[in-house]
């Protein structure tokens, strides 16, 4: 690699939907010794885009969550690289937030859980997702 010079990669794992004619599953940039990994909101879907956990919102955390890993896997990196997440709640309310917290622990170690931003909103991209949950992870690209 030339100095200076950043380069990017663009996925779509296998064991993921491939939704690439809207968007890249994962975006990999990498600078100097620094691969940045941009993860997509990932929800409650099997790699044929069927919904699971249908009106559960802890399944559809867990499922989520097992589907960032998977994402992160592809780019060489693990939830324990996530820095920050961006988790997206169908008509939030506080009484959810046990839910995706006990989702959340299954996935990132307690005393170094990744920034997060947690937003209530009206709709996602079907009427059937709860969740939808997106990442930023820094690695070494060496």
């Amino acid at each position: 690699m030339i100095a200076g010079r950043m380069i990017k990669e663009h996925l779509n794992p296998a064991d993921l939907p491939n939704w690439s004619e809207s968007f890249s599953q994962v975006v990999v940039v990498r600078t100097g010794t620094t691969r940045t990994i941009y993860v997509s909101g990932q929800v409650s879907v099997d790699r044929d885009n069927n919904i699971l956990g249908l009106g559960d919102l802890g399944r559809q955390a867990e499922v989520a969550l097992q589907n960032l890993s998977k994402a992160l896997e592809a780019a060489g990196a693990t939830p324990a690289d996530v820095v920050r997440l961006g988790i997206y709640v169908k008509d939030y309310g506080p009484d959810q937030a046990a839910v995706i917290s006990s989702a959340l622990r299954k996935t990132f170690v307690a005393g170094q859980m990744p920034t997060s931003t947690w937003l209530g909103v009206s709709s996602l991209a079907r009427d059937e997702f709860l969740i939808e949950i997106e990442a930023t992870a820094v690695i070494d690209a060496g």
